[in-house]
């Protein structure tokens, strides 16, 4: 069963309201590159896991305002549908969920403006709702504007970084990946009325969430097939991302002084019998212990809020969380 079927969520309703933002503002011609990059963007797939989030941290409230919610959760799309957008441009990635990346299609300078227009957009909604003096949607602006761009810019800064810590990685992935879906649901619950102790339990979840997810990506990393993952077998430390497995590996002294040599100009051979060390190597096994570690924490919350019958909602996502296939 798919997530939004799990979460009862009408996937095409999600989509709907997405493609809004963008449709309903005055300034974007409907027929324009921007409208229509935004649109092929949205209609392009995705599991839609963040807005998924915001609605289901509204089910912990006595009052959802279903308009506000949805609106919110269409921003939180937004916010990851731009990030994502930088990400490619970064990464150098020339596809996206199987097709050509943005900007690649329209170009550098076009793509980015695109992605800025996004996050903008959110912005503006963010104003709206301040004019209500609801506080809480001010966490959706400071991910927009400053925590997410703190996350690539941890990444970028640590490039063929081999003294990069532990906590500096994980510290890293809570900024890119593990806020935002903890603020969705929080948002969600906040947004409905929800007691200060739940949304907050909603938020340590989310963020627990989110960090599994972070490490179970940078795992597949090295544990998928080049067909499976759309992009060469340790493409990460390939680009210099030094990753939790690579961390651990660095930890062996065997592999430090291979690990070590990898930079910008090691051919592909070189870093081929690297990455297969690294899989051979107990680094990820202790990678997978640490994100089912968090996947366990997040069980132990949803225990916490089990008076709620929106907890079924949470067990959903830590079912798709701990068994996605990527």
């Amino acid at each position: 069963m798919k997530l939004n079927e799990a979460l009862d969520i009408s996937l095409a309703a999600v989509d709907r309201e997405i493609e809004n933002m963008v449709k309903f503002d005055k300034d974007v011609p409907r027929s324009s590159i921007l409208a229509k990059s935004i649109v092929d963007l949205v209609r392009s797939g995705g599991k839609r896991v963040r807005p998924l989030m915001v609605i289901v941290g509204s089910r912990f409230g006595p009052t959802p305002n279903e308009r506000k919610v949805w609106r919110l959760a269409a921003a939180a799309e937004f916010i990851h549908a731009a990030s994502l957008i930088h990400d490619d441009i970064i990464d150098d990635s020339p596809v996206r969920r199987g097709q050509t990346a943005l900007h690649v299609k329209l170009g550098v300078q076009e793509a980015i403006y695109v992605g800025n227009y996004m996050s903008a957009r959110v912005i503006e909604l963010i104003a709206a709702y301040s004019a209500e003096r609801e506080r809480f949607v001010y966490d959706l602006s400071s991910l927009a504007t400053t925590q997410l761009c703190l996350g690539e810019y941890q990444q970028l800064s640590h490039l063929y970084d081999y003294d990069v810590t532990a906590e500096e990685y994980l510290e890293k992935s809570k900024n890119k990946t593990a806020q935002l879906m903890a603020t969705c649901l929080r948002i969600g619950a906040q947004s409905a009325g929800a007691k200060d102790e739940v949304f907050n339990l909603l938020y340590s979840f989310g963020e627990k969430l989110g960090m599994s997810f972070q490490i179970l990506d940078d795992l597949l990393d090295f544990t998928q097939s080049s067909q499976q993952l759309g992009k060469p077998a340790g493409s990460d430390l390939r680009k210099g991302q030094v990753t939790l497995p690579v961390l651990y590996a660095l930890q062996d002294s065997r592999l430090a002084p291979s690990i070590r040599a990898i930079n910008s100009d090691t051919p592909s051979s070189e870093i081929d019998a690297v990455i297969a060390s690294i899989q051979a190597s107990d680094a990820l096994i202790r990678t997978e212990a640490l994100s089912n570690q968090y996947l366990d924490e997040a069980q132990a919350i949803i225990n916490e809020l089990d008076m709620y019958p929106a907890h079924k909602d949470l067990q959903a996502l830590l079912h798709f969380f701990s068994g996605r296939d990527k």
